[in-house]
């Protein structure tokens, strides 16, 4: 996204952060367990690209970003379970990024997408971002609900694929951080 410090953000249960490179295995099964209507590029490969060692090279190559794609950590258990960040996106206008999340198969339905993107969300609100893009395919209903749950709206706009799936462009206007003196 932009340059800068590290961004670490923390809520109840989470914490956001940089990705390590020892996690590149998580982010390999992310890769493994992704829908098969998802496109082959953001798929494991009949070659098996990527590879762990390729997603640690991805993570290293990463840095420094003051927020990007975070590591999603439980803070009780200390293990990651996925991703959440802004991505510099093509679907707004220069300086509105896309809200992005994905989580392993086995941490779905327990609010984690939610709370961190909700994480995020005050994150972006708090240094300055007006609005923040999401896309979704139209048949990814629990991803859909998330973003509803997080004030995010669907908006006219649709890329059709035949192979794929309609892909749904949502918006989300974020308006000005509250002081803390504010009621």
């Amino acid at each position: 996204m932009q340059s800068g410090p590290e961004v670490v953000l923390e809520t109840g249960r989470l914490l956001l952060r940089p990705w390590r490179e020892t996690e590149a295995v998580v982010q390999r099964e992310l890769w493994t367990e992704r829908d098969p209507r998802v496109p082959r590029h953001r798929r494991i490969g009949a070659d098996g690209r990527p590879t762990v060692a390729e997603l640690a090279d991805w993570i290293r190559a990463d840095r420094p970003s003051s927020i990007g794609l975070l590591a999603i950590e439980r803070k009780a258990a200390r293990d990651v379970i996925g991703y959440c960040g802004l991505i510099d996106g093509e679907r707004g206008a220069e300086g509105e990024p896309e809200l992005a999340f994905e989580l392993l198969r086995r941490f779905w339905g327990r609010g984690y997408a939610t709370e961190a993107s909700v994480a995020v969300i005050d994150w972006a609100r708090s240094s300055g971002y007006e609005r923040l893009w999401a896309t979704v395919w139209d048949w990814n209903v629990a991803s859909r609900r998330v973003l509803a749950k997080v004030g995010f709206a669907e908006t006219e706009r649709k890329d059709v694929d035949a192979v794929y799936g309609t892909t749904l462009f949502l918006t989300r206007r974020l308006g000005r951080a509250r002081s803390p003196s504010s009621p």
